[in-house]
């Protein structure tokens, strides 16, 4: 059996995006939640638990890394419009010249260059291979993942299901992330 599910066209998602972002921004009780929230093509919020120390470790060492090998910008909790709703990207790494076409956007209308997740304890592989596919399809180069033992592993456009050692964006990134 063959599955096809048939997404809304990307403009029209984004529009959608856009409007539900703005309405979520604008609603107070989504200040005092401790939750991550996020939300799916249907506009519905996805909310997942703080994942813990280790990460929030993790997610500053890549920032600090990511400021000190490449220039850009660096963003985290990084809000995109993709094509099955508004995801948050734990690191974000942004050219100086892709941040200025989003700079001042409460929601990314284009992925970063770079989109790396931390892996929490609720993520499973294929919830990583669909945010992979829908930051590339939003406009990402790369994307990277933290294992929950801090190994770096990097996708890259050209070949988004395949895992390999080092980024091309950039080659000098540690292997390994300690918390």
């Amino acid at each position: 059996m063959h599955l096809t599910i048939n997404l809304p066209d990307r403009t029209e998602q984004l529009a959608s995006n856009r409007e539900r972002w703005a309405e979520v921004l604008a609603d107070p009780q989504w200040y005092s939640t401790p939750n991550r929230i996020e939300t799916n093509a249907f506009g519905q919020i996805v909310m997942t638990p703080p994942s813990g120390i280790p990460h929030g470790s993790r997610q500053s060492e890549i920032v600090y890394q990511l400021r000190r090998l490449l220039d850009g910008r660096v963003v985290t909790e990084c809000p995109v419009s993709t094509a099955d709703g508004v995801k948050g990207i734990d690191v974000a790494w942004f050219s100086n010249a892709r941040y200025q076409s989003v700079q001042g956007q409460t929601l990314g209308e284009i992925a970063p260059e770079v989109c790396i997740e931390v892996l929490s304890p609720s993520n499973t592989d294929a919830e990583l291979a669909t945010k992979r596919a829908l930051y590339f399809d939003a406009g990402a180069i790369e994307c990277w993942q933290c294992d929950r033992s801090g190994h770096m592993s990097y996708y890259h456009s050209s070949a988004p299901n395949q895992s390999t050692s080092q980024s091309k964006l950039c080659p000098q990134f540690p292997s390994t992330i300690d918390d």
